[in-house]
């Protein structure tokens, strides 16, 4: 799903294609189009045709990992991408997409089309009265979130580091790839318990989440899976150290990379160096038995309990206990699901023409 460097991204191209003077004159909407009612809030087509026509586009931001389009009048717009929500700016000419839910029809020729293969994404129209950010924590961008802000938020908390992390009521935007990156900068295990950070502990983990966000926004986001913006993919995805990476030499020690799932969420860390209390492994051992790579289980250069080789002199045959062929069939199946994904997101970017149908 979208975090906050994606979505901020997607709002930043926005804002370039709809006021490009950087001012409040964006174009007039003149019309909707909602083919799948499932991605309005309301479900009700009728209310938000009515609601948005006529209205001027002022500004577009985002608030969390919600992307925000202010009209005039004081209405606005959120736009949830889910796992697979992706907006255009397009010519009204452009051929449909078969996923295209809902669409926006400008006063220019152009229309601001959301295209959503599994339907998880939203779309709600608020007047400025209601506030859909009730609840939302803090923004880790925001210069006003200080080192002392984030200390009286975390301290007495006794949740888990990834759970509080992904928590956005906690903060706003953290999701499961930079809390895995965040934790694993901090050496800090994902089951530890924020209960038992020391100050140093508070200070790294801080600086590191502004610092891997902050990376990923300059990098445009992580282009994984369906994630692409209005002017194109992310390159962060080839810079993360443990998201997705699992069995693979850790950056720092070499050991391999581990994956647990914690409430649903898939979780990359290194075991080693991101430490474990002997509290913290008790009351995560279910969670820990589940482990993959298991320990002691990677017969390459290694037997349990003994300092594995640097990842310098890994070959990767063999890491995970594969054989050389079976090691090149996992290798050539993560690239042909790489391009699948890349290609999804050229034809989602060339407006739905019909390659997009076949590659979906």
């Amino acid at each position: 799903m979208p975090e906050l460097p994606e979505v901020e991204t997607v709002a930043r191209d926005l804002r370039r294609h709809l006021l490009p003077d950087g001012g409040g004159r964006g174009p007039v909407i003149v019309a909707a189009r909602v083919v799948w009612p499932g991605t309005l809030r309301d479900r009700d087509p009728g209310a938000f045709m009515a609601g948005v026509t006529g209205h001027r586009v002022e500004a577009v931001g985002r608030r969390g990992k919600l992307i925000v389009v202010d009209l005039n009048g004081g209405a606005f717009l959120t736009i949830h991408l889910k796992m697979t929500g992706q907006v255009f700016v397009v010519p009204a000419a452009v051929p449909h997409d078969p996923y295209e839910r809902l669409a926006l029809v400008l006063d220019d020729g152009r229309e601001v089309r959301f295209r959503d293969i599994r339907k998880f994404g939203r779309i709600g129209l608020y007047s400025a009265d209601d506030n859909p950010f009730d609840g939302l924590g803090p923004e880790p961008l925001d210069p006003r979130f200080t080192l002392r802000e984030f200390r009286s938020l975390i301290r007495g908390r006794r949740a888990r580091l990834k759970t509080l992390l992904v928590d956005q009521s906690f903060i706003v935007g953290v999701g499961n790839i930079y809390a895995d990156e965040a934790l694993w900068r901090s050496k800090l295990h994902p089951l530890r318990s924020a209960a038992t950070l020391r100050p140093d502990d508070e200070r790294a983990l801080y600086r590191h989440i502004i610092e891997i966000l902050s990376e990923a926004v300059d990098r445009r986001g992580s282009s994984i899976d369906d994630y692409t913006a209005p002017d194109g993919d992310g390159a962060m995805q080839e810079r993360l150290e443990v998201y997705q990476r699992t069995g693979e030499p850790c950056p720092r020690c070499g050991r391999p990379i581990r994956r647990i799932v914690i409430g649903i969420r898939a979780t990359h860390f290194c075991s080693y160096c991101q430490r474990l209390s002997a509290a913290d492994r008790l009351s995560g051992a279910k969670l820990l038995a589940t482990m993959t790579p298991r320990p002691g289980a990677s017969p390459a250069g290694r037997t349990a309990g003994r300092k594995g080789r640097l990842w310098v002199d890994l070959d990767g045959a063999g890491s995970l206990g594969r054989t050389a062929n079976e090691a090149a069939k996992a290798r050539a199946r993560a690239a042909q699901t790489k391009t699948a994904a890349a290609a999804r997101r050229a034809a989602a970017r060339a407006g739905g023409a019909a390659t997009g149908a076949g590659t979906a």
